[in-house]
């Protein structure tokens, strides 16, 4: 995998959320008695509570280059991004660059790419984008936003992604997961991406936006689960409005729902098993 993103600092600067938990619903922005400045004070603390419990946080899609970036974020609408990956060593092999895939025959391209779903517009979405980059670029993928969501098949979830991990420009990618974790955290009740990005974009500073976004898509799919988060073994959870709510406070229960590979770590994280505090002390704690 090919990234420009510069390397994670080990160790974030300034206090992280504290271990202890409130009652569900106790936390000030779930009754609306959070200030704007309070707020956001929280989201760039949560951010570096993020930063160690996520230290290799990344774009999960496998590329060597902007184009193959740009393809298989495309690809990964309404798909996971290890469906993804098992199919584009074979479009990346037979269409290597934008103009081979830019005269292709869309009922090839279809067949390498059906397990994504959607198989029919991703194949229309890709071909077109191709097209566009050799049309208009030369055969270069641009590396400025206006430029990229100009391009068939882009919007700036795509645009953002590979801005922020194919040429090092920050940028926030607002898919499913980062929208339901940041009003899930009460930093916004948008729906619409564009705002949600735009909010947000305010709240986090500029040159944490593409590793904001990488490690609270992270939790999102580790802990923070769409139909029944983990609350009670989230290391989160006293900054968090929405603990006890989108899931059980029980720890043991919402243990169960971790499953990834970083689940001791993650556990350590929130004061569970034997972890202890892994890298969070008690005067971090106490500092918020």
């Amino acid at each position: 995998m090919s990234t420009n993103v510069p390397p994670q600092p080990t160790r974030p600067q300034g206090s992280l959320t504290p271990m202890r938990r409130r009652k569900p619903g106790a936390h000030p922005a779930a009754k609306g008695r959070e200030t704007r400045t309070g707020m956001v004070r929280r989201a760039r603390r949560i951010n570096r509570t993020l930063a160690v419990g996520y230290p290799d946080a990344h774009c999960e899609l496998d590329f060597r280059d902007p184009y193959e970036l740009a393809v298989a974020t495309i690809l990964s609408a309404q798909t996971t991004d290890v469906r993804v990956n098992m199919v584009t060593p074979a479009l990346f092999a037979r269409y290597p660059a934008p103009a081979a895939l830019a005269g292709a025959d869309i009922r090839e391209v279809e067949e390498i790419i059906r397990s994504t779903g959607f198989y029919r517009a991703k194949a229309n979405n890709i071909i077109g984008f191709a097209q566009g980059v050799m049309e208009r670029h030369g055969g270069e993928v641009p590396g400025s936003l206006d430029e990229l969501t100009a391009l068939p098949g882009v919007g700036r979830k795509t645009a953002n992604v590979v801005l922020g991990n194919a040429f090092g420009v920050p940028g926030l990618t607002v898919d499913t997961h980062f929208g339901r974790l940041v009003r899930r955290l009460g930093f916004t009740d948008a729906e619409d991406p564009v705002r949600v990005e735009r909010e947000m974009m305010e709240v986090i500073q500029r040159p944490e936006w593409t590793w904001f976004s990488h490690r609270i898509i992270f939790h999102g799919r580790r802990v923070c689960h769409s139909r029944r988060a983990a609350c009670g073994a989230c290391f989160l959870a006293h900054d968090c409005p929405s603990y006890g709510v989108a899931g059980p406070a029980e720890p043991d229960e919402a243990a169960a729902l971790i499953a990834s590979d970083d689940r001791d770590h993650l556990l350590a994280m929130a004061g569970l098993g034997t972890g202890g505090h892994d890298g969070r002390d008690d005067e971090e704690g106490r500092k918020s």
